[in-house]
């Protein structure tokens, strides 16, 4: 998973951060509020992990921002509030796990996977079939058909469509799409995924009349999201 860490003790967030990615994860970390909501604003991730008490903007606030704007990220807190009324606070605000600290590796990778497993992070371990509107992508195949008929696709075509029938609804960063798809990880600028997301929209005929589109969300990413029969 793509995972985004807010913790001003620089000692904890190496170790955390070295924890996650010997488990497979990519690990973003601030040690700011403010900067924290500014990557949030520029990159979409699968999980957060915050701390609550940081410079700037506390991990409660970050919080209490993101359900205000619709973001539903799962969110775990770490935290060194051990008492009733913070972890309900946290939890009342939209947290999904809280973790008392110092955090237990196996705990909190437990924890992380999880909470992954219930919002609905896509296991890439599954090579199972799954439909979307015309669309059935077969995993094991590495097949996407159109109203029962394969359709060609390059190696990379399919790849980033299966990803977006995955997660269809949610928005996603071209930095989180390349990490994903591409396994390119850090801020560059490319066009790669533009160019890719315009030939699946072609091959795939992903249209408002066949009941999805992909929107462009500018300067950020794409959702591949349904679209009412009265707005196609």
């Amino acid at each position: 998973m793509r995972i985004a860490y807010l913790e001003d003790d620089a000692d904890q967030a190496g170790l955390v951060r070295e924890w996650l990615e010997e488990a497979g994860h990519s690990c973003t970390h601030c040690d700011s509020g403010r900067d924290f909501m500014g990557l949030l604003r520029r990159d979409t991730f699968d999980l957060l992990v915050l701390d609550w008490e940081v410079p700037g903007m506390s991990g409660i606030a970050v919080l209490e921002e993101l359900r205000a704007s619709g973001n539903r990220v799962p969110v775990i807190f770490t935290t060194q509030r051990d008492d009733e009324s913070s972890i309900v606070g946290a939890l009342s605000n939209g947290a999904d796990d809280y973790m008392v600290k110092p955090p237990k590796k196996a705990e909190l990778l437990a924890r992380i996977n999880a909470l992954g497993r219930r919002s609905g992070v896509v296991d890439d371990s599954d090579n199972g079939v799954f439909e979307l509107g015309p669309w059935s992508v077969n995993r094991e195949a590495r097949r996407i058909s159109l109203d029962g008929e394969p359709v060609k696709l390059t190696d990379k075509d399919y790849e980033l469509a299966s990803y977006l029938f995955q997660n269809a609804g949610k928005l996603l960063s071209r930095a989180h799409l390349l990490e994903k798809v591409w396994g390119i990880m850090g801020a560059i600028e490319s066009r790669t995924v533009d160019v890719h997301i315009s030939r699946i929209r072609r091959s795939l005929q992903i249209r408002p009349e066949r009941g999805y589109r992909i929107k462009t969300v500018y300067q950020h990413g794409y959702r591949l999201e349904r679209v009412d029969a009265a707005d196609a």
